[in-house]
Order: structure tokens, then sequence, then C-alpha cells
């Protein structure tokens, strides 16, 4: 019986170092102690192993870095979205034998970055994911610093020659305020949003008023506020106290959406007999709240698995134009939403 090749992940566990620093070693990259170093060339030596051949152009990656960001001075919280990106992320590296190393960055009520996480400062990726909503200008200054392929999820740097994977929020606002439409509600309110909010929320609010004006619907209803569900609470009842008629509240995304039938609750009106409400992204907490939430549902899994295969894609393809993924939307019907059949208007 032939024995099976040794791997990258073998001399690491040879030398006792961690599969990053094998990688370092073995791509002769600095910040590597002399001793260290020394024991990682002898394993690779001892075991025979022989690193991949390839092009001085292309790179191979063996540990990729995801950043998250983290608010300075608040305390860490698990994000019912980014949560299953990261289950992707973890998915795709396990089916690709890459190792996966995370962490977040400290920003100030700026939302600029407070330091570097050792993995990028120290060299200890290939790659990075950011995953997020980080500036434009912080990704620009990773990009920078770090030299290395970079994919952007759920992030925006115009210009910058990053590939990026996003979530097609146009037409997904637009199909769940369609819907709405199309169950006789025509005093539709919009909440979750900010006329300078980051790019996917604005394009949430954009499909809003285009489903408005596709369907012939001149009254716009929009409570401006924070994507928390404490704001959509309190921007519900500005909205409801200021535009009574208004039959259905479309939020930017699901803990809004929590946010405004609590609020509809309190004020006494019934969710969905007296307001429906639409959110966003298809969190867990839709399926278990009652009534449960009709949403938006966004593969989230899907965006982690396509930004890993974009990182090996450009770590075999530095030179290629950057490349720009959409990942579609599917409106899912839930009990949250009611039809308004005695509508005098008709839907466009």
């Amino acid at each position: 019986m032939i024995a099976s090749k040794p791997t990258l992940r073998d001399v690491a566990k040879q030398a006792g170092v961690s599969l990053g620093t094998a990688s370092n070693v073995l791509n002769n990259r600095a910040n590597v102690a002399d001793e260290t170093r020394a024991r990682v060339l002898q394993a690779a030596t001892t075991l025979g192993y022989r690193a991949p051949v390839r092009s001085t152009a292309q790179r191979t990656l063996s540990v990729i870095g995801t950043i998250g960001k983290n608010n300075d001075g608040e305390l860490m919280s698990v994000n019912p979205f980014y949560s299953y990106v990261l289950a992707g992320i973890e998915r795709e590296c396990q089916r690709l034998n890459l190792s996966m190393m995370y962490a977040n960055i400290e920003v100030d009520r700026m939302n600029r970055p407070t330091s570097l996480p050792p993995m990028l400062v120290d060299n200890q990726v290939d790659a990075v994911l950011m995953v997020g909503t980080f500036l434009q200008d912080t990704i620009h200054l990773i990009g920078r610093q770090i030299d290395k392929p970079v994919v952007l999820v759920d992030a925006y740097a115009p210009g910058g020659g990053f590939d990026s994977v996003l979530t097609d929020n146009l037409n997904g606002a637009y199909a769940a305020v369609d819907y709405l439409i199309k169950q006789g509600h025509r005093e539709i309110g919009l909440v979750g949003s900010l006329p300078d909010a980051y790019p996917s929320i604005q394009d949430r609010r954009e499909g809003y008023l285009r489903a408005l004006r596709q369907h012939g619907l001149s009254e716009r209803y929009i409570g401006d506020s924070s994507l928390t569900r404490e704001g959509g609470g309190e921007a519900t009842q500005i909205l409801l106290d200021r535009s009574p008629e208004i039959t259905a509240i479309f939020a930017c995304n699901d803990e809004v959406a929590l946010g405004v039938i609590d609020k509809a609750r309190e004020l006494g009106r019934s969710v969905p007999d007296d307001l429906s409400v639409m959110g966003f992204d298809d969190v867990d907490m839709a399926r278990q709240v009652s009534p449960s939430l009709s949403t938006v549902f966004v593969d989230k899994m899907l965006m982690g698995i396509l930004a890993v295969r974009f990182l090996m894609d450009r770590a075999e393809n530095p030179d290629r134009p950057a490349l720009t993924t959409i990942v579609s939307t599917q409106v899912i019907p839930r009990a949250s939403v009611g039809v308004r059949p005695h509508s005098n208007a008709q839907s466009g």
C-alpha cells in the first residue's frame, strides 16, 4: 500500500506550529522566528513534503482570514445574518482543506478601525474575507497594508478592484413591496432606513420607492430609523401617529420588523388583521416569532461559500478584472401579512 503524500497540515503538526506559521515558512515569508523556521523546514524534510509547483504570478492559499466588525466598547454578540455567512465560509474551507482564522476589527463611533488583528499584522493568512458593513476607507486601508487577495461580503468599495459578493437588495425589496400591494395594501410604510444609510439599505429603500412608482401609488410613508428593534419600534410609533391609514409596513431587516410588531401590539393594532408586516433577511427569529414573519430570504450560507471560491480564483488569476456576484432573493410569505380584499384601489 502506497502511503499518501504528506500535506501542509502534516508538516505543521510535526513541527508543533499552526497551519498559518507552516505556510509562512514554506512560502518564505517574514515575521517567523529563526528557531521556528528551522523546525518547520526540518519537519518538511523529514516527511518528504514538496510544496506545490506554481507560477510566480499565482498564490497558493492555505489559511484564509475572515474579518468582522465590532463597535468599540460594545459587548460581542452573535449576528443572526453574518453567523450564517461565516458558516458558509467554514463549510467551503473544510471542503477545500483550507484553514480559517477569524477576528473582529474594533471600530470607533465614526466606524473607523482602532487597531488591526494580529493575523493581519503578523502575516498569518494568505487571503482575507471582509464580512459586513465596513467603511470604504477601511477596506482600502486593509487592502493596501496586507497586499493579499481580498474579497468583500456584503461590503462595498467602488473602484477598489476588490471581488465582492452582495445581495440583490433592490429587487428583493421591490418584490417584498410588490407582494404587499398584490395583497391589496395601498398605504405601505417603510421603516429601518436613512437617506445616507449603507448602500445595501439604500437599495432596499429604493426598491420600496420603485414598487410604489410601478403601481402608480404616490403616497410615501417613510419612518427613518436605525437597523435595530428599538429603532424600528420608535419609527413605527411616529409613522402610525402621523399616518394612521397605513395598513402595511416593509421593514429593512427582520430585527426592525420585530420592533414594528412590538410597537403595533403596544398600540393595540393586531398583526396582520390591522397591520401587515414584511421583513428582510429571513433570520431564524422570523420563523419563531408569533405571528411568523413574512420576509425576504437571503441565501447567507451561499454568500460565504461563493466568497471562498472567489478567493481561490483570485489567487489563481491575480490579474483578472474584479468581479461582483449578486445573490438573488425570494419572498417568503408567512402569517404576518394579511389580505385586504376590500381595497378600493386596483394593483398596477
